[in-house]
């Protein structure tokens, strides 16, 4: 039996506050009552239409924990990416993260349309609508070996802002 999906990512925060709100401000999770009586300085939080228990688990260490150098100086995690459905949720998504400073780049991978954005630790993560298979081209397909520009209203017009992603490829169709 192989690994199918990833279940829930649990990082280290120095301010649990702080990250509960950006994680739920910000991308919509919203926290779940599964900490453990008398266990202080984590909070679990679930995304939305989420069917985990949770997806991501915050672990306080506190204001004098530094920042991380994975990829500079230290291996470590890049980044986490979530799947959203369509491509007026990815726009949305984009919006409130300019709101809140932390996108930091925005690809066109071919197959899939990405936002990056940075927490208030500065931990890294993507947010990924997929092509669904039924509309995969040629064009698509040979794009995913470059890293292009996102351009979200064109893509929109091209496959329109309420097409649910990822069909055949990450849902099952």
């Amino acid at each position: 039996m192989g690994i199918h999906r990833l279940n829930h990512a649990v990082l280290y925060v120095s301010d649990l506050a702080r990250s509960v709100a950006f994680y739920s401000d910000v991308l919509g999770f919203r926290p779940v009552a599964m900490t453990p009586d008398g266990f202080r300085g984590a909070t679990f939080l679930q995304a939305p239409d989420s069917t985990n228990d949770h997806d991501l688990g915050l672990f306080e260490i506190g204001a004098g924990a530094g920042r991380s150098t994975a990829g500079r100086s230290t291996v470590g995690l890049y980044h986490l990416a979530w799947e959203v459905d369509t491509l007026d949720e990815l726009a949305a998504t984009a919006e409130r993260l300019v709101a809140a400073g932390a996108l930091v780049g925005t690809s066109d991978h071919g197959t899939t349309k990405s936002l990056y954005g940075k927490d208030p630790d500065g931990l890294e993560f993507e947010v990924v609508w997929l092509i669904p298979a039924d509309l995969l081209d040629d064009t698509a397909l040979a794009a995913r070996t470059q890293i292009g520009r996102l351009d979200l209203d064109a893509e929109r017009q091209r496959y329109g802002g309420q097409t649910r992603g990822g069909v055949g490829i990450s849902v099952p169709a």
